[in-house]
């Protein structure tokens, strides 16, 4: 039963990276997992990706570069304003300036960096180091 997709995609992604394979097929898709896929991809933690329509959801198709030693989602989706953002860094990241932290802002997915110099909060998807 498939409950939180963007969960299902982070193990997936975590999962093939640790066994060492070249590429994974994350199914379903959806505009989340693509935005959250475009700033991994942006801060060099996966290759390029591609949607792939099946006909019913869509899939994508990711290149690994076996650069992620461990990624997930953070859920409840704490809502972090930017002078919280480091104490979330202390938490799910394991030193400074090391890993990203995801962010849904009101002006879309981005990093935590990113956030950080437009001086806007949001809620939190997912950490990736």
């Amino acid at each position: 039963m498939l409950l939180d997709p963007l969960a299902d995609a982070m193990s997936l992604i975590k999962n093939a990276e640790s066994v060492g394979k070249p590429e994974c097929i994350i199914h379903p898709a959806s505009k989340l997992i693509g935005t959250t896929l475009k700033v991994m991809a942006d801060r060099g933690y996966i290759g390029e990706f591609e949607f792939v329509d099946d006909g019913k959801s869509g899939m994508f198709r990711v290149k690994l570069l076996g650069r992620i030693n461990r990624c997930g989602v953070i859920k409840p989706r704490f809502a972090a304003k930017v002078a919280e953002l480091e104490k979330w860094e202390k938490r799910f990241l394991p030193a400074r300036n090391f890993g990203v932290l995801i962010l849904s802002t009101s002006r879309g997915v981005m990093a935590h960096s990113d956030a950080r110099s437009q001086s806007i909060g949001g809620q939190l998807l997912a950490y990736v180091y």
